[in-house]
Order: C-alpha cells, then structure tokens, then sequence
C-alpha cells in the first residue's frame, strides 16, 4: 500500500496541529468546573455506542478526551489517544484503569490490534482524514470495526449559534465532511462500510420530548435527514488470505418426513474446504425419514455423518440442536426439501473464504422461479419481509426466510452467548442468526440461488400462522434493535 505522505504541507499543518492543541487544552481547563450544553448530547451518544460494542473488548478511540466514553464502554483492554496534553492528564486522574496517551493521531505509531477504534465527533477536526485512517489500518485485524459519529452538516449554523452564546464547548472551523465524503475517505484507505445510520434530533433535555424525538422519530423518514450526528460502522476490506489450513464444513439438514429427498442429497452434496460434514436432525416425521437416512450413512462409509434425533419442536430448534454437535469451522443451514440445491453451497462458503463477508443468506428472489416454488402470497409477503428487515438491520436483506444459510462457527458462538437478548421465540432459526449478526455488525453478503420445486412431500410452513408470527418478530425486533 502506498502511504500517503502530507510533508510539503508540514508547515501548514504544524500551525493547524498548535492552534487545536491550544484550543483543547483550554477547553479542558474549562471542563474542569463546565460541562456545557452538551452534557445530554454526549450521554445519548454513550448509550447508542454501548448498544454497539459488547463490553470486554479491546477498544481503542482517538481523540479521547478527558476519556468518558472510552470508559462508559466497560473494555477489556481500553486505549485512549488525544494530542492535548491537559485531557489526557484529567483522563489518567478520572480512569486511572485505562491506559491514555499523548499522541497525535497523524502520527499515531503503536504496535497492537484492537477489536473496535472509534473516532467520535474526530473527523470533522482532522488535518488529513485519509492519512490517519491509513494509519488505523495499522492496528486493526480482519475482524476490527470502525465506529465514526460526525455532525451532520445541516447542525452547522445551529451549533454555532449555541456556541457563540457561550451554550457548549468552543470549536475551531472545521471540515464538515457527509456520509458520502466519510464513506469515500474509508474506501480510499482500504477500509468497508458495513452500515450508517442517523441518532440525536433533539440534544436536549426535555422530559417526554427528548425520548420520543431520539428514540424513535430520528429513525423514520423524513425526520432522519434533520438528525445531529451520523453513524458509520466500517471494516477492514477484505484481501486475498494467506495460504493456511483450509477451513472444516459442517452442514445441518433439519428433516422432517422428507425421506424421498434424502438419496439425492448423499448424491449431490459437494466436498468442501477441508472437508464436509453432514449433520440430519430429523424432527419426528411420519414417514420412515430416520430409518431412510440411517440407511443412507450406512450405504455412505466414505462421507462424513451424522444423524441427530430432535428432540424439540421447529426448525430452529432443529438447527441450533445440530450446530451443537458440528465440528467444522464454517456452519451451513440446508433444507432437505432441496428447494436449493446442494450444488450451491460452495458459494456460500467462497463468501465465507474470502472474507468478502461474514454471514451468509440465500436470497431465493432475483432469479425466475420454477412452476410452483413459492405460491404468490409467499412471495409477497417475503418481498415486504425483506423491505421491513433492510430497514430494521440497516443492511440489505432481500430474502429473509431463505433457510440456507452460512457463517463462522466464532460468530456463531458470539451469536448464542448474546440469544437472551432476542429471546427465544423464533421457530425457524433464520431471524435468530439474521438478528444475531446484526447486532454484532457482521458484514452480511447475500447469494443469489435458483428456488426449485419440490419433488416430494409438503411444506411444513404454515402460511397465516408463521406468517403472523414473522409480523410479531417484527414488532419485536422495532424495540430490541431499531428503537433503543
């Protein structure tokens, strides 16, 4: 990669560098005895964080401050890193279990990965944004994650007003960079976006107001264009791995009275990775699928598998059972109506390889579908599932009930631990993995598949039902991760 050098601007940057350390070390002394009017901007903005990073990472953030937020963040292994040498000196007196330096964040040199660095209200007062997240590429791994909150550009007379007045913290002009400028800079130094979204339309006290404004309205259109702060949530871009050992796959086929797909599943089913493990949870069918697929394993010595007797009810309870017992690396999600294809799979896990993404979903709607796939009011009521859930995981979701579905067992795992927080209501398994990624901001990518029809037995989708379930799920999913 080519550093991007800012040296025959050294002068002009030094002068820039001395005004701003001046300035924020004088607001610091003034913090000592005022806080501002922004006291109730900045504990909005710790809550909106704290629902983004789990507590126990290792977080870095610059342009810390006097290190509030780092520490409202409850980090495993929490870093600080400002250029005034006055907010550092009240962040190590305040959170002496931290570790804060003195650093410019140009020049920023350290020797550590960390989990999530977050550049909060930083962007807009930087010399050269495309160089110091050239120099945070330094310190992230794959799996890191930027957070960047900026001002939205429509504040700018309104905060400098409130400031004039004397209302909140002085600030020196600034660059007032959009989404679209923030994004643009992020793919310049090889980072990603995953996700964006707008908080805070009302950054002040008032009792019922504030709640109602911050909560819920600064989410809906057209309310969200008059928001104060932006969020971004970006990742390192993916590059070609390194050649290690390839990863192990494991493959859960719920199967419930599907006994006339199970030959052509041990047929079709590609080897891949460092190997492909089969996993049938049979779900008491009625019509001899255990016995069909004990005879399959046994006329299969060569394939690896297994069979599972499931002994709760759903098809999510079916997956999460075989998850339970997979050995693999990387863990699929295939149904055994063979609506998809077992052929498909190895797209699935190229996403995965590649690191291109990191939850994968089939999505069932973009090619033509066979004579009886889906009937019509399936499909309809997938198309506004997809639409409702985009706009609830703020990444595009076009098929929300395609069962085939691919992540990283870690992920998983990260997944299961955090289940209580969703609760445990969903029988199909799909919203607990979509909802799950989700919240732990993995880059979803979604796989374009053929939808075939069946060509034994009968759904065990109940239309009215599951679908008023799916409805309740949403309403659900409105309080847990879009409204909080």
């Amino acid at each position: 990669m080519v550093k991007y050098s800012f040296n025959e601007d050294k002068l002009a940057y030094q002068r820039y560098k001395k005004m701003r350390v001046a300035h924020w070390n004088r607001v610091a002394y003034k913090s000592d005895k005022w806080r501002g009017f922004g006291g109730y901007y900045r504990e909005q903005l710790k809550k909106v964080l704290q629902f983004v990073i789990p507590p126990g990472q290792r977080v870095i953030e610059i342009g810390c401050g006097r290190g509030d937020l780092l520490t409202a963040l409850s980090p495993a292994y929490g870093v600080g890193v400002d250029f005034s040498s006055e907010m550092v000196a009240r962040a190590k007196q305040h959170y002496p279990h931290l570790k804060f330096i003195e650093a410019d964040a140009h020049e920023l040199n350290l020797e550590e990965k960390f989990d999530f660095i977050i550049l909060s209200d930083l962007v807009n007062d930087l010399w050269d944004v495309q160089a110091v997240l050239q120099r945070i590429k330094t310190i992230t791994s794959p799996r890191s994650r930027i957070i960047i909150n900026s001002y939205s550009r429509l504040w700018e007379w309104p905060l400098g007003i409130t400031r004039k007045l004397g209302l909140a913290k002085p600030n020196l002009f600034q660059n007032w960079l959009t989404v679209e400028d923030i994004t643009g800079l992020l793919n310049l130094a090889d980072f990603e976006v995953i996700r964006h979204w707008e908080e805070i339309i009302w950054p002040v006290r008032t009792p019922i107001i504030d709640s109602l404004m911050n909560r819920f309205f600064v989410k809906i259109w057209p309310f969200r264009w008059f928001a104060l702060t932006h969020l971004i949530v970006a990742r390192p871009s993916p590059c070609n791995p390194d050649s290690k050992e390839l990863p192990k796959v494991s493959v859960v086929i719920p199967a419930r009275n599907e006994a006339g797909n199970i030959a052509k599943i041990f047929s079709s089913m590609p080897e891949m990775g460092a190997g492909t493990e089969l996993i049938f949870v049979e779900g008491n069918s009625t019509d001899r699928t255990y016995e069909t697929i004990q005879k399959a394993i046994d006329n299969n010595p060569h394939r690896l598998s297994k069979l599972l007797r499931q002994e709760g009810k759903g098809k999510g309870d079916a997956v999460r059972f075989g998850f339970k017992h997979a050995a693999g690396d990387i863990l699929m999600i295939l149904d055994a109506d063979l609506t998809v294809p077992p052929e498909d799979l190895p797209r699935f896990y190229e996403v995965l390889a590649s690191g291109k993404g990191e939850f994968v979903n089939g999505v069932r709607l973009i090619y033509p579908m066979e004579k009886e796939a889906m009937r019509f009011l399936n499909l309809l009521g997938n198309k506004f599932f997809s639409l409702a859930f985009s706009w609830l995981l703020g990444q595009p979701v076009k098929d929300t009930l395609c069962g085939t579905k691919a992540l990283w067992r870690k992920d998983y795992e990260r997944i299961a631990a955090n289940r209580s927080y969703f609760g445990d209501f969903d029988p199909f398994g799909d919203f607990d993995l979509l909802f799950g990624a989700a919240k732990l901001n993995l880059k979803i990518m979604e796989v374009p598949i053929r939808y075939r029809e069946r060509t034994y037995g009968t759904t065990n989708i109940s239309r009215w039902r599951h679908g008023w379930l799916l409805l309740r799920m949403v309403i659900f999913a409105l309080r847990r991760i879009k409204f909080v």
